[in-house]
């Protein structure tokens, strides 16, 4: 018997067909010949029936696809503030026009207006850097695994790094910290045990090549019961006393700039306080509760930054006009604390009064319910909307175990499952991204921006009458 799918057009002969040729009209040829072979190839995997609907409709079809950007904008309905898939801290408006301006128009990132000659792009933050958190200098790169490569082979490159074994941490994406040990050219020495770890395990540990002492805040985690660790401080000072030959790092992960703790969040060190401890080097996120854009930010002792900036890795991890602007103007809200705290949508988002996120999601279910949907009118499937009490998550690595109290848009379908509620919305314009708890959808309006919440009622009304 002759295979069908030899029986399949060729990608030829389909650009040839009047309908599918039209297409080249409001597109590149390209991308309608990427459209139709991927036309043909769904046929073929098929099995080699000829599309229900015909070629001109499946290569349309494919054409959308194809055409579509991959990165895409979507509503957080999750109530995880810093959801690293979702790509963590929205930015401030400041921080967003101050991208707009530099991606518009040449910049004076690598150039001096005072002098009229080459400037060096480290300069740009680092003066509301040190005023900001106390620290005698301060270098930005584009990432915080990158700020951590780049102090260990600045300072400890061919030598020890020593590390408790309590915080040989995996960070996301299964990068770990023994890893980025290697790839920057330091040994890793390990000391003390999972649980408890001692200054005299570090004494012990010390050796004519010990080049660092590094400290990891465990941001993602915590470890209780009996337990013991040592301070920064205490890791400083026994950096000084072997003479400055092995320099005291701390990787403070989130970097947390606003004590928060009036709001219940508690056990993230504060970035002044680690600067404050003596340390070296510190180093930490600018996308999560910073709540700007990604990027790695160093701060502490003259040399210790010198030394990173003068690296050849620091050209390789560098950031780029864009992240500079929106992390000055970031940086800038600090200067008023609470400013900060109502502009800084992760500041906000976080310390928001549970009243407000409750009027929110009343405002979604009635939204829903005057499209139509929630009841049980005749000819129409049966669902019901409820406002019930829940928690929303910090996300990022940041407050693991904190429970931040909320309001959740319940979702029940009689004829639908939750998962097939959920890939709807999924599939909405623009997509609203939610959670399945307890066998139901539930949206936390945390996350949802309040000009978004239209948007999410009639996302949901669809999601549950389509």
């Amino acid at each position: 018997m002759t295979d069908p799918r030899r029986r399949l057009p060729s990608v030829d002969s389909l650009l040839a067909d009047p309908e599918i040729a039209g297409l080249a009209s409001g597109h590149p040829r390209g991308v309608v010949v990427r459209a139709v072979r991927a036309a043909v190839d769904e046929a073929r995997a098929g099995g080699g029936s000829a599309p229900d609907r015909g070629w001109a409709a499946a290569v349309t079809a494919q054409l959308a696809l194809v055409a579509t950007p991959s990165l895409v904008p979507v509503i957080n309905a999750t109530g995880v503030v810093l959801h690293t898939n979702l790509g963590r801290a929205l930015l401030p408006r400041a921080a967003a026009d101050a991208m707009l301006r530099v991606a518009q128009s040449y910049a004076s990132v690598e150039y001096d207006l005072g002098r009229g000659a080459r400037g060096s792009r480290h300069a740009i933050c680092r003066d509301v850097l040190v005023e900001l958190t106390g620290a005698a200098d301060a270098l930005v790169v584009n990432n915080a695994a990158a700020a951590l490569v780049l102090a260990l082979s600045a300072l400890a490159r061919d030598g020890e790094a020593i590390v408790s074994r309590g915080e040989l941490v995996e960070i996301g994406g299964a990068f770990r910290v023994p890893d980025i040990l290697a790839r920057s050219g330091a040994r890793l020495v390990e000391v003390g045990t999972t649980n408890r770890t001692h200054v005299d395990d570090y004494v012990k540990a010390m050796t004519p090549k010990t080049r660092a002492l590094l400290k990891v805040h465990r941001s993602n985690f915590r470890v209780t019961g009996f337990t013991a660790e040592v301070d920064a401080s205490e890791l400083a000072q026994l950096g000084r006393a072997g003479g400055g030959a092995a320099a005291s790092l701390y990787d403070l992960g989130s970097g947390l700039l606003l004590d928060l703790s009036r709001w219940g969040l508690t056990g993230e060190p504060l970035v002044r306080d680690a600067v404050a401890s003596g340390v070296d080097l510190v180093v930490f996120s600018g996308d999560k509760l910073l709540g700007g854009p990604q990027a790695g930010i160093m701060l502490g002792a003259k040399p210790a930054i010198e030394a990173c900036r003068a690296d050849p890795l620091a050209r390789a991890v560098r950031a780029d006009k864009y992240t500079l602007a929106a992390l000055e103007a970031t940086l800038g809200l600090y200067r008023d604390p609470e400013r900060a705290r109502i502009e800084i949508p992760t500041l906000r988002m976080l310390t928001e009064d549970v009243g407000a996120i409750k009027d929110r999601g009343e405002k979604i279910s009635e939204g829903v319910r005057r499209q139509g949907v929630g009841g049980n009118d005749v000819g129409r499937k049966a669902y019901t909307i409820d406002l019930v009490e829940g928690f929303s998550e910090v996300g990022g690595g940041s407050f693991p175990e904190a429970k931040l109290p909320t309001w959740l848009v319940q979702l029940k379908a009689d004829t639908l499952t939750a998962d097939s509620v959920i890939q709807r919305l999924r599939a909405s314009d623009p997509p609203v991204i939610a959670r399945i708890e307890n066998n139901h959808v539930v949206l936390d309006p945390r996350t949802i921006l309040p000009d978004q919440v239209a948007t999410v009622a009639q996302a949901v009304a669809g999601a549950l009458d389509g």
